[in-house]
């Protein structure tokens, strides 16, 4: 690293990772709110709905999908906030972990890497920032350092 550098990254790395962490938690907002309540319903999704979304993952061989519907929004639509206030952050990030880890093989399948063919490409850069999360915890900037709760 360039020396001159070094205190003002030193100031702005708990800005960056709070940006990332806020980043990754209300990305998963707007595919709650279209999955379990209809919103964007011009966007290319098959589910609008949670008995649509239930369907669908029965079809796709992710049963019971009456279980797994309700988990997908619950982990979007309150995990997703959770993990942009920063808090609980490493249990919320586990749980997005283990959805994206899914989601990407589903789109492997689908569509293997490219994300213009439905592939991974686009789920795996979100996986591997909700990881950072997960390994990093709430940081400086969440509601966990403030209360001290950085288990």
């Amino acid at each position: 690293m360039i020396p001159q550098l070094t205190d003002l990254v030193q100031t702005l790395s708990p800005f960056a990772y709070a940006l990332l962490r806020v980043a990754v938690g209300l990305a998963l907002v707007p595919h709650g709110l279209r999955n379990t309540f209809g919103f964007f319903p011009n966007t290319g999704a098959v589910a609008l709905n949670l008995k649509e979304l239930a369907a669908g993952l029965d079809r796709g061989g992710y049963r019971p999908g009456r279980f797994w519907a309700p988990a997908i929004s619950l982990t979007q639509l309150v995990g997703g906030p959770l993990l942009a206030i920063g808090f609980l952050t490493r249990p919320v990030a586990a749980a997005v972990v283990l959805f994206l880890l899914v989601a990407n093989v589903e789109r492997w399948r689908v569509g293997k890497y490219f994300w213009n063919k439905l592939g991974l490409e686009y789920t795996l850069m979100w996986t591997i920032a909700a990881f950072y999360v997960l390994v990093r915890g709430g940081g400086y900037y969440s509601v966990d350092h403030l209360i001290g709760w950085e288990f």
